[in-house]
């Protein structure tokens, strides 16, 4: 019994020792900002994952304010919501200041509420979504909508010559992708001839759930997102063309980098002459390599949020710098995103104000300003850049598209 109540002893001593060690590993540490990102870093989408952490540590690598050390927490989700939400739980028990690069609109879907919760705000996310417009509390966004860059694309592609009717789709079947799907109706919408377009499409906003079926419904087809099947959605838009007599010839997509390409080369393989859009998410880089891969060599577009790698202005420049040989598309709008949160606790401490997270939403919120030659303005809403640049694949990269290529394409 002696011993018995010795070895309780014991073990009460070493709980007592290492439990508030283990709580300390977690606490705050009152000389350090704690910012946190969830993103995929292992799975399918691993290279936009990899891509925007590396242009956020870039951005924050060693950076103060005031006395106390910045410090960047990730952690990977495999582009999975029930993944995410044990990585953000995990990162918010850590003390965090604020999420700052998410990657992904289901995995948001996941995390604001969380965040909300707890009052952390959500910043840079890496989506499009309409999910986190609207003015939300705490959510601040650098680049323009999913709607934005389908309406702008498919605006042009009105100007030469593709008619409203002979526009189809290819998206992820999630909130990513339908939010894409909603900008591509809200384009249609007031052309005339296309009622049809967006009847179907609307009976297909009314399938409720992940598991709804969505193809064979109008001129869209849909992937499960983390597939790689892309034959269903091809038969979905070849069942559409057959039921309207009428071909499709300019394909948006709202994808993951190697779905979409899959689904561009096998088109090619059955002899469609269509021409592809992708919108940013989809990962200029990762796009870029699997459409190599595969032998694509022309007749894609892709939409861009940030300027073109080789521009002069201070922010690519110094970009290019921090980043190297890591930078594309993705690293470079994770090095925005990672400046302008800087940018905004460094403005909240140079007022002589506490750099909380209140004041540091409030030095984004309704504000205009330059970053590093790129303007933001948040007057209006809590977005604060609408650039959106079409480039297309010329010789194995992404150039400024023109009228001579679109001519191209039609002959």
């Amino acid at each position: 019994m002696n011993n018995k109540k010795s070895i309780l002893r014991q073990l009460v001593w070493v709980a007592l020792c290492v439990l508030p060690c283990l709580g300390q590993a977690d606490s705050a540490n009152p000389n350090e900002i704690r910012l946190a990102t969830s993103l995929d870093l292992q799975g399918q989408s691993k290279g936009l994952g990899t891509g925007m952490l590396s242009g956020l540590e870039a951005a924050l690598k060693d950076k103060q304010v005031g006395t106390k050390q910045i410090k960047l927490l990730s952690e990977n989700d495999n582009y999975s919501p029930p993944k995410t939400v044990e990585a953000v739980n995990k990162l918010l028990s850590q003390d965090v200041f604020a999420f700052v690069g998410n990657v992904g609109t289901p995995t948001a879907v996941a995390a604001l509420p969380l965040l909300a919760e707890k009052k952390v705000p959500a910043i840079g996310f890496f989506t499009g979504a309409e999910l986190l417009r609207g003015n939300q509390e705490g959510v601040i966004n650098y680049r323009a909508s999913y709607s934005q860059e389908v309406k702008s694309v498919v605006q042009e592609a009105f100007q030469n010559g593709y008619g409203p009717a002979s526009i189809c789709a290819y998206v992820q079947d999630d909130a990513y992708g339908l939010s894409g799907l909603k900008g591509l109706k809200d384009v249609l919408v007031g052309e005339q001839g296309v009622n049809f377009i967006a009847e179907a499409l609307d009976k297909i906003f009314q399938q409720q759930g992940d598991d709804a079926q969505r193809n064979g419904i109008g001129p869209v087809g849909f992937y499960k997102r983390n597939s790689l099947a892309v034959r269903d959605a091809y038969d979905s838009i070849k069942t559409w063309e057959a039921k309207q007599g009428r071909a499709c010839r300019f394909v948006v997509t709202v994808g993951s980098y190697e779905s979409v390409a899959r689904f561009i080369t096998y088109a090619q393989s059955k002899k469609e002459s269509w021409v592809y859009s992708a919108v940013s998410f989809t990962g200029a880089d990762n796009l870029l390599q699997q459409l190599s891969n595969f032998g694509v060599k022309d007749r894609v577009l892709m939409t861009q949020v940030v300027p073109p790698l080789d521009s002069s202005l201070p922010i690519v420049n110094d970009a290019r710098a921090a980043l190297g040989d890591k930078l594309g598309y993705v690293s470079l709008e994770g090095y925005i995103v990672g400046r302008m949160l800087l940018k905004a606790m460094d403005d909240v401490s140079a007022a002589g104000k506490e750099v909380n997270r209140e004041n540091v939403v409030a030095a984004l919120r309704g504000q205009h300003f330059d970053l590093g030659g790129l303007p933001l303005d948040f007057s209006n809403d809590n977005q604060g850049s609408d650039l959106v640049i079409t480039t297309a694949l010329v010789n194995n990269k992404w150039a400024p598209v023109d009228s001579a290529t679109w001519k191209g394409w039609s002959k």
